[in-house]
């Protein structure tokens, strides 16, 4: 276990390293000039001179390296800088709107699995059935429409026709059931397809149908046996998909203005707000690293042979 944590610690450093360096460079290198966005804003008519002085004041004027160095010393005392535009401190930024992705995440893998359990059970003990053709159709259906025109028409449907749920902000609890069902969706008609088949897989084990044999209930065999083994590929699959999942709140955020991180660094590509970006793109690497450090931690805990094989790797 320590040995496997120090491991991923030490992937997180230098996938940090590489990502930070790569995408300053990006960056700084892309066409337009920050210092002109941060004035555009400001709205006042300035000199060249005012121009190189606000330059100089905000230390773009060094190269590229020296201005990376400077911003990494800074970093690892987890100051990302202040935004550009708004004068804020980044990570009190971050911070606060960091509540608002997280939670579309947890309210979208909660409709996730609302969705994706009861289809995928239904799938594979009625194989063949028409509650197998409809989870199909569900699956492809729901594979097939861009998440940005569903909740358009969630929004439609559920806020404009039967106005049963508000369709932007980030109120109370109502305000996070469109924004997460839109994610869930898209999410379900993934997984509901993925839990069918390895359903199937596990109640074709020979344990499983000796279990069936000696006359044990149903019930017992699939939550004592079959879920449990069933939910090792998911948990894996999830762990892969974390980082979709944090880009994909992107779009959703947008759709449906709520305050998040995605939203937050959308406005700051199009103002050219480096630290911003920078500072996102940090938190959204720790976050995927984490969450995919404790999916194979579940997937070792539901899986003897996860653990003995990432145990092994690490002698």
């Amino acid at each position: 276990m320590i040995l496997f944590l120090i491991r991923r610690l030490i992937q997180l450093l230098v996938t940090l390293l590489i990502l930070s360096f790569v995408s300053f460079a990006v960056m700084r290198l892309a066409p337009g000039d920050p210092v002109r966005a941060v004035l555009r804003v400001e709205d006042v008519a300035v000199t060249g001179e005012q121009v190189e002085s606000l330059r100089q004041e905000l230390q773009l004027h060094q190269p590229v390296w020296i201005q990376y160095l400077n911003w990494m010393k800074r970093m690892v005392h987890l100051d990302f800088g202040h935004s550009l535009i708004l004068k804020q401190p980044v990570a009190d930024m971050i911070l606060e709107r960091a509540p608002a992705t997280f939670s579309l995440m947890a309210g979208g893998i909660l409709f996730m699995i609302l969705l994706a359990f009861p289809l995928g059970v239904l799938g594979a003990y009625f194989r063949g059935s028409v509650w197998d053709h409809l989870s199909r159709l569900f699956s492809l259906a729901g594979a097939s429409v861009p998440s940005f025109w569903l909740g358009l028409l969630l929004i439609h449907v559920l806020a404009y026709e039967w106005n049963l749920l508000p369709s932007q902000g980030n109120g109370g609890p109502e305000h996070l059931i469109l924004p997460s069902l839109t994610l869930g969706l898209a999410m379900a008609a993934v997984y509901a397809r993925m839990f069918r088949a390895s359903l199937l897989e596990t109640l074709s084990r020979d344990y499983i149908q000796a279990a069936y044999a000696r006359g044990l209930p149903p019930w017992i065999i699939f939550w004592r046996h079959v879920l449990k083994e069933s939910c090792i590929p998911i948990l894996s699959l999830l762990s892969i998909s974390i980082g979709s999942l944090f880009a994909g709140t992107i779009v959703v955020e947008i759709l449906f203005s709520r305050p998040g991180l995605g939203k937050m660094v959308v406005d700051a590509i199009l103002r050219r707000d480096f630290p911003v970006i920078q500072g996102y793109i940090m938190t959204a690497v720790v976050f995927v690293f984490i969450i995919h450090t404790v999916m194979e931690l579940l997937a070792g805990a539901f899986d003897p042979r996860a653990r003995e094989g990432r145990d092994g790797y690490e002698m």
